[in-house]
């Protein structure tokens, strides 16, 4: 599990870091560990590989692969990263224990079920994400549109909680002239995409909107940062972008820096690291009017915004930025402002103080039960459990 393997683990490695710097006992739970310690412990789950994409994996089912470390640990709070197998048993080991269990909606997987033409697919999820997280204290949610999309569905305890961005590492001062040179992109203004390459993120759209813009001119190129599954098929289609693979975290801030636009197609984020990693570059932003991203920009002021799945107005807007250089400099200036603004050591320290209520009310809550007569309060301790 490397740092830079995906947004969603970026976001706990921050965390790792925030919780080592403050002192707090914590353990992480996962199929997929670091090799080295990070100061932190980490206990491998069994797991098997999801065979969509292999570089993911699931948990296998129950609480036994886990019990016994957790339970010597004493947790005062579980919080659930994921809600596959491992977030559901963790959940289950929650409610058997008498222990308060939050978690973060990090992955909007009803979503993904148009995508991969399994239409029972999305109902089922729902159903799911209803069950599991309605039995969690509280839900944190990246991005307000995302937030409002769960009410609809008949999510209760939800809390609204952004991300925040490394302004250290991706910045306008990682900018690098020959950068464009050494991808062979030299001349030519930088379209950059970042993500994983995997249908979700909608690029079928990315890809349509290369063929209507490479018809109409010559002076722009679409570079591709990023793995996944469906490379070679978006290689066929975008014969002349330019594939970066996997780039190391470094190596992303430079290309961010260096680019000229960054175009993001996807409405299946819950909040869209990556596009704020863009703004804290300078880089200005195009987005769907859909998702997780679309909560974060201010079209016309922070990034422009484009109509859903629909090639041609990306193409209108990139054009927009492309031949408006005013423009252009406002939107990347308002981006990087609003980008300060979004420290991790400040939205960590809300999520604690949401950890704080959330016991306080557990507590109560427990109270009233052995008033009752249905068992006792529980006894709480500053530590803290994970499960991804």
């Amino acid at each position: 599990m490397r740092p830079e393997h995906d947004g969603v683990t970026r976001v706990l490695y921050r965390l790792v870091n925030y919780l080592n710097n403050n002192d707090i006992r914590h353990v992480f739970f996962s199929p997929i560990v670091p090799s080295s310690e990070y100061g932190t412990q980490f206990h491998r789950v069994p797991s098997v590989t999801f065979p969509l994409y292999k570089d993911y994996r699931f948990a296998l089912p129950g609480t036994r692969h886990f019990e016994q470390e957790l339970q010597a640990f004493r947790p005062d709070i579980l919080h659930i990263n994921s809600p596959c197998s491992l977030g559901y048993a963790a959940v289950k080991f929650a409610e058997q224990h008498n222990i308060p269990v939050v978690a973060t909606y990090h992955t909007h997987f009803a979503s993904y079920a148009k995508y991969y033409n399994i239409a029972a697919l999305e109902g089922l999820s729902w159903a799911y994400i209803r069950r599991l997280y309605n039995r969690c204290q509280r839900v944190f949610v990246p991005s307000q549109p995302i937030l409002d999309e769960l009410h609809t569905h008949g999510l209760r305890t939800l809390e609204f909680l952004p991300h925040g961005v490394d302004a250290e590492t991706f910045n306008p001062k990682q900018k690098d002239t020959a950068w464009k040179q050494t991808i062979g992109a030299e001349g030519k203004r930088v379209l950059l995409f970042a993500g994983r390459l995997v249908w979700e993120k909608d690029l079928k759209t990315l890809a349509e909107a290369y063929r209507i813009l490479t018809a109409k001119r010559n002076d722009a190129v679409f570079v591709l940062a990023g793995d996944g599954p469906v490379r070679e098929e978006l290689k066929q289609l975008m014969p002349e972008a330019i594939f970066l693979g996997h780039q190391s975290k470094q190596d992303l801030a430079v290309a961010y820096a260096s680019s000229d636009l960054f175009v993001f197609p996807s409405t299946t984020e819950t909040f869209g690291n990556v596009t704020l990693e863009a703004m804290a570059s300078g880089l200005p932003p195009i987005c769907a009017r859909e998702g997780g991203a679309f909560g974060i920009i201010r079209d016309g002021s922070t990034g422009l915004l484009a109509k859903p799945r629909c090639p041609t107005d990306f193409v209108r807007n990139i054009e927009l930025l492309l031949d408006d250089g005013r423009l252009r400099e406002s939107v990347s200036k308002q981006a990087f402002a609003f980008a300060q603004q979004q420290q991790w050591e400040h939205i960590f320290n809300r999520m604690f103080a949401s950890y704080q209520n959330v016991l306080h009310e557990f507590s109560q809550f427990q109270e009233r039960k052995g008033r009752r007569g249905h068992g006792a309060s529980v006894y709480y301790r500053p530590s803290f459990g994970s499960a991804h």
